[in-house]
């Protein structure tokens, strides 16, 4: 295979390798050193099922089954994103993906299924780049801080419990899922660099902090993570595949498309606890 960087705080583009066949442990560890260096790894015209692309990423780790969003009938493991004006998307911000777990994901592979005629581009940023770029002293106030990130914060009952199914599947999620702390600044356990673990998704107060603070805080770090610097842009053609480590980048769906309809597919990958 070969690795295109993209820039360089984030992303690289991966071709001459065919993700619908089965890895060897070669071409396995290849991606892994990739994906530490560059966060985020994007192939071109790579038109996977949703059994293989579960297969891929299950040679990577467990897999997480979603408690909300609905899922593929071939392959419980992947979720639809289905989006549309009957169904508007709900990853137009900043995010880590379910942050409000004990263990949040290693990482998680997307396909694209449906394309609009035009946009629905995502873009991701290194946490690691972001923290870095901030100042010591700034840095030094973060390090020994913890954030509460609550699965309500972007699953709230109004729009995923309209029914009385949905009501059922939400509150079960809602009981199982109490608000979580985690460092503010995480260490990757692979890398051992260093990276802002909180996002508008998510998290909901810094737990040391009072209120005030907190929403000072935290709506500084929203901003200084967005800057160009930190972010790469993927514009999506119909089988492209991205995938990218959860634990210290975020992501935001550009929702650009409407009334357009956008699918695609997405599966998770389980991680360990934050540190």
């Amino acid at each position: 295979m070969k690795i295109q960087p993209m820039g360089p705080a984030i992303g690289a583009l991966i071709t001459e390798i065919d993700l619908r066949q089965p890895l060897d442990d070669a071409a396995l560890s290849e991606l892994r050193r990739a994906l530490l260096a560059h966060h985020v790894l994007f192939f071109r015209d790579q038109p996977i099922t949703p059994r293989q692309q579960r297969d891929l990423a299950a040679r990577f780790g467990p897999l997480h089954l979603h408690p909300v969003y609905p899922r593929h009938e071939d392959a419980p493991e992947i979720i639809v994103l289905d989006t549309s004006n009957d169904n508007p998307p709900d990853n137009d911000n900043w995010h880590t993906d379910v942050t409000f777990i004990e263990t949040p994901p290693l990482g998680a592979i997307l396909s694209a299924q449906l394309l609009p005629p035009s946009g629905g581009d995502t873009l991701w940023a290194s946490g690691i780049a972001a923290y870095e770029a901030l100042s010591a002293p700034f840095r030094a106030m973060l390090d020994p801080l913890h954030a509460e990130h609550d699965f309500l914060q972007s699953f709230p009952a109004w729009r995923f419990a309209r029914t009385p199914e949905e009501r059922v599947r939400w509150e079960a999620a809602r009981d199982q899922h109490p608000p979580v702390v985690h460092p503010v600044i995480r260490t990757h356990p692979e890398s051992g660099r260093r990276g802002l673990f909180v996002n508008e998704g998510f998290t909901s107060r810094i737990v040391e902090l009072d209120r005030r603070e907190s929403d000072a805080v935290l709506a500084h770090l929203r901003v200084h993570l967005a800057k160009p610097e930190f972010v790469v842009r993927w514009r999506w053609s119909p089988g492209d595949v991205a995938f990218w480590d959860n634990r210290l980048t975020q992501h935001y769906a550009v929702a650009d498309y409407l009334p357009h309809r956008r699918v695609m597919h997405r599966v998770t990958i389980l991680g360990d606890r934050p540190r």
